[in-house]
């Protein structure tokens, strides 16, 4: 026997569950944002702790351990945020190139 259709959501139900959905693609973007923020932010501290401590070892205030030691360290931030910034770019590029 065939049921009737009163199984299926009014088309109200389905507009609130749209909404739902881009509320949490809005909260993952946000996210996402202060995720990249967040470790540009880590990047630029190394990279002035660096600078700072290599302008110490210039005045003989620092020890030399130190500074390669931070130097390292803000030339690794650097490369992992150019590399996550090629990413983005790459995937925004194969975004655009999409046919709708």
């Amino acid at each position: 026997m065939i049921n009737g259709l009163g199984g299926i959501a009014p088309l109200s139900d389905t507009r609130s569950l749209l909404s739902e959905t881009q509320t949490a693609k809005t909260a993952a973007g946000d996210a996402f944002a202060s995720m990249v923020t967040e470790l540009a932010g880590n990047t630029v501290a190394r990279l002035e702790k660096a600078e700072a401590l290599s302008l110490d070892a210039l005045r003989g205030e620092a020890d030399t351990r130190a500074v390669v030691d931070a130097v390292m360290s803000a030339e690794q931030s650097l490369r992992a945020a150019i590399a996550i910034r090629d990413k983005i770019v790459e995937a925004y590029l194969d975004i655009s190139r999409m046919s709708i």
